[in-house]
C-alpha cells in the first residue's frame, strides 16, 4: 500500500519531536536538571518511528532504556516522560524507577527493566493472551543486536514461531552492543537469518530510511493482525553518543561515527519530502517550533511536579485485596 502524504507528514512530525526531544533529555542531564543518566538514541529514529507510527492505543510494544522515540511515536505525552526521567510524583511510576524505563499503561506501553531482552517474552506472553481471547492486537519488541545472544530473546521468539503469534520482532542492529563489537556477539552479519529458525519471515533493511522503515513494520503488522504469525525485522543504524552519557564511547572510531552521520535519517528523510513537494521550508519552521513549545511545556511541567514522599516507596508494592 503506498505511503500518503499525511502519513508522511505524520512521520516527519515524530521524526523531529523525538530528535529533538532526545537531544534536549541529553542537554538536560548534562546541566544536573535529572539524576541517575541518560540513554540516547540520536541516529535510530526511524528504526522506532516507522514500526510505532500508526498502532492501536491497545496494541502493545515492549521496550528498554533506549526506545525514547518507541514511547513518543505510541503516544506517551511528553510531559509524563520528562516526569519520569527527574523522578516526580506526576510520572506514571510515581518517581520510583530509574530514569529511561518509560511505561504508561493507557497507549500499551510496558514500563522495561534492565534485563536485556526481557521484553521479548513478556510481549509474546501478551500475543498468547491475544490469540486466546481471538483479538487482532499486534506486539512489537525492539531490542539491540546483542540481546539476540541471549537465551530468552531465543525462546520468545521459538515460542511465538510455534503459537503463530501476532509479534514483530524489531532488531536495531547498531554495531555496539554497549562496547561490544557486533563482530564478538554474532556470528552472522545479517541478524534476520535467525528467523528461518524459528519458522516465520526475517528481513534485514536501512534502519536509516524512514519510509522503509515504516512500509515493512506495516507489512509485517498487517501480517501479524491477520494471523499468519511474526515478522523479524533487523535495521542497520547507528547511534550517535555512548552507551549513556557516562560512556565516552572512546572504543568506536571517528571516521565510523562520521560515515554514519552522513546517513542521518532525519535530515535525509527531509529531503525527500521536500523534493516531492509535501514539505516546504515554512512548513518545516512550523513544525520546529510546535515541537519546541511542547518540549518546553513538558519540562515546566515535570520540574512544578513535587518529589514523591519517601513514605510513597512501600505504596504499590502488593496487589490490593479483592
Amino acid at each position: 500500500m503506498p505511503v500518503s502524504n499525511d502519513e508522511l507528514r505524520g512521520l516527519y512530525y515524530y521524526a523531529n519531536l523525538v530528535r529533538q526531544v532526545d537531544e534536549r533529555c541529553r542537554r538536560l542531564f548534562k546541566q544536573g536538571r535529572f539524576h541517575g543518566t541518560y540513554f540516547s538514541a540520536v541516529g535510530q529514529e526511524a528504526t522506532v518511528v516507522g514500526p510505532c507510527y500508526g498502532l492501536r492505543p491497545d496494541d502493545v510494544i515492549g521496550i528498554q532504556h533506549r526506545e525514547i522515540g518507541a514511547v513518543i511515536t505510541k503516544g506517551m505525552p511528553i510531559r509524563y516522560l520528562m516526569a519520569q526521567l527527574f523522578a516526580r510524583q506526576d510520572s506514571p511510576d510515581k518517581g520510583k524507577s530509574h530514569p529511561c524505563h518509560y511505561g504508561w499503561k493507557p497507549a500499551g506501553i510496558i514500563t522495561p527493566a534492565s534485563t536485556i531482552a526481557a521484553q521479548t517474552v513478556i510481549v509474546t506472553g501478551c500475543a498468547l493472551a491475544w490469540k486466546i481471547q481471538k483479538k487482532d492486537n499486534v506486539t512489537i519488541a525492539f531490542v539491540g543486536e546483542g540481546a539476540t545472544s541471549n537465551g530468552v530473546w531465543h525462546e520468545a521468539l521459538n515460542f511465538a514461531g510455534v503459537h503463530k503469534l501476532a509479534c514483530v520482532f524489531v532488531v536495531q542492529d547498531n554495531l555496539w552492543a554497549e562496547s561490544v563489537p557486533k563482530r564478538l556477539g554474532v556470528p552472522v552479519d545479517n541478524l534476520s537469518e535467525r528467523a528461518r529458525a524459528y519458522g516465520f519471515p526475517g528481513v534485514t533493511i536501512d534502519g536509516n530510511d524512514m519510509i522503509q522503515t515504516y512500509e515493512t513494520s506495516q507489512e509485517a503488522i498487517r501480517r501479524a493482525r491477520r494471523g499468519d504469525g511474526p515478522t523479524l525485522i533487523e535495521m542497520k543504524t547507528y547511534r550517535w553518543y555512548g552507551h549513556s552519557e557516562i560512556d565516552p564511547a572512546n572504543y568506536r572510531t571517528q571516521e565510523e561515527l562520521e560515515a554514519w552521520k552522513k546517513k542521518d535519517p532525519v535530515p535525509r528523510f527531509e529531503r525527500v519530502l521536500m523534493e516531492r513537494g509535501i514539505i516546504d521550508e515554512a512548513y518545516k519552521q512550523s513544525t520546529l517550533q510546535k515541537i519546541e513549545r511542547e518540549i518546553e511545556e513538558a519540562i515546566e511541567f515535570a520540574e512544578k511536579s513535587p518529589h514523591p514522599d519517601p513514605s510513597s516507596l512501600m505504596e504499590d508494592v502488593y496487589a490490593p485485596l479483592a
